[in-house]
């Protein structure tokens, strides 16, 4: 008869760098208040003339979606690049809701600070790390 099927062996992910690790959770939390500020574009009706007021909540989505599938792709230099043009995009939302500018301060510093410190994190770890011993 048949013999127990053995399961199939997974390549293992490569090891994601520090830098990527933070940007991904800075863009995945920042998608959730993004769409929420869609929302309140939304509720308080602040698009200028002739452009509906839905429009808040289909930006704010997309701005969303967009940053989580730039989470997929933060270990490349199209990655950060693009999270850098997403800050801009927040800061930007502001002149509808000056609020945002707080939003932008806040998550545009932790973008800085994962996409400026992290590589050098990164090295100081590699410098103290012992001879052959990778991280």
């Amino acid at each position: 008869m048949n013999a127990a099927r053995q399961p199939r062996q997974r390549r293992p992910r490569p090891k994601r760098s520090l830098t990527a690790q933070l940007a991904s959770v800075v863009l995945g939390f920042e998608a959730i208040i993004v769409f929420l500020g869609g929302l309140v574009i939304f509720g308080l009706k602040v698009l200028p003339a002739g452009i509906p007021d839905w429009f808040g909540i289909v930006a704010g989505a997309a701005v969303a979606v967009v940053m989580i599938a730039t989470t997929g792709f933060v270990d490349k230099p199209a990655g950060i690049a693009t999270g850098w043009v997403l800050q801009v995009i927040v800061a930007l939302s502001a002149f509808l809701v000056p609020a945002m500018l707080l939003i932008a301060l806040i998550f545009g510093g932790m973008w800085a600070y994962a996409t400026i410190q992290g590589p050098r994190i990164e090295a100081r770890t590699r410098a103290a790390a012992p001879e052959g011993e990778t991280q």
